[in-house]
């Protein structure tokens, strides 16, 4: 081969690396959300062999059943996208929907909780009204809130 051939040779051998080193921190870190292990496409080298220059895996970014296993899964989905020591554009871009799904769950969450309360927001803020103590039953605050 010549020396030409031989530097392309060592190119093709590193992106190699890098390419199966990305994808693997990818596999590592989904645990749950990856649907398919690593898969690579090849480019054929001077020397007849065929090295991995692009990649891909497959990760599940659908929302879970309820906000809390949606919680789950978007935090799974960003650790898994942002695995890799250097996240191409299309990981960054999953692991900012896996924020926005994070964050509608925790939205979900907190209006669910809130509705959940039994003392509910008017009693919150007659307490609050009240110096920390709750208004008697029947007060003018307590009939109108």
């Amino acid at each position: 081969m010549s020396e030409a051939d031989l530097r392309r040779v060592e190119q093709l051998k590193q992106r190699d690396r890098e390419v199966r080193a990305h994808e693997m921190a990818h596999v590592a870190a989904g645990a749950g959300v990856v649907t398919s292990g690593a898969s690579y496409s090849f480019e054929t080298g001077p020397d007849g062999r065929r090295y991995a220059v692009g990649g891909e895996v497959g990760i599940n970014v659908s929302p879970g059943r309820t906000p809390e296993e949606t919680l789950s899964r978007a935090e799974k989905i960003r650790a898994a996208a942002l695995a890799p020591a250097d996240p191409s554009g299309q990981d960054r871009q999953i692991a900012a929907r896996a924020a926005s799904m994070a964050a509608e769950a925790r939205v979900e969450l907190a209006t669910r909780s809130r509705d959940e309360d039994p003392a509910g927001p008017a009693q919150a803020y007659r307490v609050a009204e009240s110096g920390g103590r709750a208004p008697a039953t029947g007060s003018a605050l307590d009939t109108y809130a």
